[in-house]
């Protein structure tokens, strides 16, 4: 298949195949006799691989890693494990840091309760006071 069809049924952009080919994560194609690259089902399967990986917000590096012990299957899952509690950390990691993000938003959001000329702007103060190194009402308490 061209790389076109293949992209189709991976529901993937045909810049992604080929950016996942430079980066070394799907194996180039051969070519027919044409000169236009063939795709087997091996890289549609690999592709559907890094994309599953990629919807978990594995990072490319990680995948890299998951594809070598894919390609090695006699040796133990521990590596596997460790990569993905790693992972597991850095979103939990994530997920902290974006409460706190909401935290501050809510803040920031209930300084300014009515309607009001934007030069009166709580929430436009606030922010222009931390621009300028003061501290502002969505930070207090969080250093």
């Amino acid at each position: 298949m061209r790389i076109g069809e293949l992209a189709k049924r991976t529901d993937c952009d045909v810049e992604t195949v080929r950016y996942y080919e430079k980066a070394g994560l799907l194996q180039e194609p051969g070519r027919n006799s044409a000169g236009y690259r063939e795709y087997r089902e091996e890289h549609q399967e690999r592709l559907q691989f890094i994309r599953h990986c990629r919807s978990l917000q594995i990072g490319l590096t990680d995948i890299r890693a998951l594809l070598e012990f894919k390609n090695n299957p006699a040796e133990g899952c521990q590596s596997v494990n460790e990569l993905l509690d790693h992972h597991i950390l850095r979103i939990a990691e994530q997920m902290a840091n974006l409460q706190t993000l909401q935290q501050q938003l809510v803040t920031l959001r209930h300084q300014c309760d009515q309607p009001q000329p934007s030069q009166d702007c709580a929430i436009l103060q606030n922010l222009s006071e931390a621009a300028s190194g003061h501290d502002c009402a969505c930070h207090t308490g969080l250093h």
